[in-house]
Parts: C-alpha cells; sequence; structure tokens
C-alpha cells in the first residue's frame, strides 16, 4: 500500500475492532426495532429491496433486513469519527440507527438524514427520541426533490454518505450535485456498490472522475475522497 493516508485510515480505524460503549446503546435500540409488530405502510422510490417488496412491512423485518448490520454501521461510526466533519448528510436513514451512529461519532457536527417514506421516517423520529437526541435534521421526501436543497444551504460538505436509491443513473447525479461543494477533506460514501450491475458501472464512472484523487473500495461501500496533489489511487480493501 503506497499511500500513508490510506494505510493509516486502514490500520487504524477501519481494522480497529475493539468494542466501544456507544455500540452496545445503539444495538438495544436496534433490538428494540426488531421485535416491534407494528405495521407501516411504506413508500419505495428507489431500486427496491432484495428481500421484501411488499408495500406493507411490519417494522421488526424492516429492521432485520433494510437497517445497516452492526459491523458496517460501527465501520461508518469510526469513519466519521475520525473524519471529525462539520456537517453530515445521509441519504437513507430507514429507521435512524446509523443516523445515530452519525451523530454520536460527531456530536458538533450538524447531521441531517434524507428519507423517502414518511412512515418510515416516523419511526426513525421515535428511534432518535428514544436516544436521547432532539438535533437531528430528517427531512422527508424524494431525494430528487430534496438533496439539492440541502446540499445548497449546506456549504462545503465534509461527509456525505449515499444510501438510498441504488440505481445508476440516480447516484451518478446525486455524486454530480455534490462535486461543486466538495474540497481537500471531503469524504463522499456510496453505499451497495455492487447492488446490481448499474451500481457496479456507477461506482467505476465515479472513480473515474477526473476531481477524485483517491477510492477505497471495501465491496460493501465506496469511500471517495478528493485530496490534491496526490497520484490517482484506487484501493481495494477486505474487510
Amino acid at each position: 500500500m503506497h499511500s500513508p493516508f490510506v494505510y493509516r485510515l486502514v490500520d487504524e480505524v477501519i481494522y480497529d475492532f475493539e468494542a466501544k460503549k456507544v455500540y452496545a446503546d445503539i444495538e438495544n435500540l436496534r433490538q428494540q426495532l426488531i421485535i416491534d409488530n407494528r405495521m407501516i405502510t411504506v413508500t419505495d422510490l428507489g431500486a427496491g429491496s432484495h428481500v421484501n417488496n411488499n408495500r406493507q412491512k411490519r417494522i421488526g423485518d424492516i429492521a432485520r433486513n433494510a437497517l445497516k448490520p452492526p459491523k458496517l454501521a460501527q465501520l461508518l461510526y469510526r469513519l466519521a469519527a475520525d473524519f471529525k466533519p462539520r456537517n453530515i448528510i445521509e441519504l437513507g436513514t430507514c429507521l435512524g440507527t446509523t443516523t445515530l451512529y452519525f451523530q454520536k461519532a460527531a456530536p458538533s457536527a450538524k447531521v441531517i438524514t434524507l428519507e423517502g417514506c414518511p412512515e418510515t421516517a416516523g419511526i426513525a423520529n421515535e428511534t432518535f427520541g428514544k436516544a436521547g437526541i432532539n438535533d437531528i435534521e430528517l427531512v422527508t421526501g424524494n431525494f430528487d426533490d430534496t438533496l439539492k436543497g440541502v446540499i445548497d444551504k449546506t456549504g462545503q460538505l465534509d461527509f456525505v454518505y449515499v444510501d438510498g436509491n441504488h440505481q445508476k443513473d440516480a447516484t451518478l447525479k446525486y455524486f454530480e450535485w455534490c462535486l461543486p461543494k466538495v474540497h481537500e477533506n471531503s469524504v463522499l460514501i456510496f453505499d451497495d456498490i455492487y447492488w446490481s450491475e448499474g451500481m457496479k458501472e456507477a461506482w467505476n464512472q465515479i472513480k473515474a472522475n477526473p476531481k477524485v484523487t483517491v477510492t477505497v473500495d471495501l465491496f460493501w461501500i465506496g469511500l471517495v475522497f478528493f485530496k490534491q496533489g496526490r497520484v490517482k489511487e484506487d484501493f481495494l480493501i477486505k474487510v
């Protein structure tokens, strides 16, 4: 591995598997969601689910199938804690557990999370309340209608996590919207980069963008950096 920046990231952050108190607190909330038998109507504006595309879903089933698993959510926590962003934008709130990981990782950051489904967003708000967190901004609606406005009012983008829609054209569009606001220390994180052939193509186009200087492919997610004055490098890391 030739990049000291990526070497440190892998050694100190990605491969840091030590348990942290915040993990247990949020995982307790996940378990409460898993046993929640209430039914909600899901509005899916993206590529849908590989598991269950019924519109009426039990909250417990959503928690089991759609929430990011602990290992990945905790990796995202470590990344946010390490980068110390002033702002975090998350596309795809779901039931709110990953959002809480972000908020706990960077408690002084402005956290804005976007969710397409109103009823799912309502459960996420309940989750935030149970955690005692009231300063997360949750924006409900189609990302095509909401993301641009959030970006416009944010100024420079520090940390953006794209976990919604999962279609090639939409993913590339959201990436392009972010580009004018990125800076030397920005990171964009794309989820499910191998979800489909279209997502693989989107990931390859993102890597090839001339503004992108470093990418880290962790299979489940892809990290995108814009550090200038460096030879363009793409890393594939086993997690």
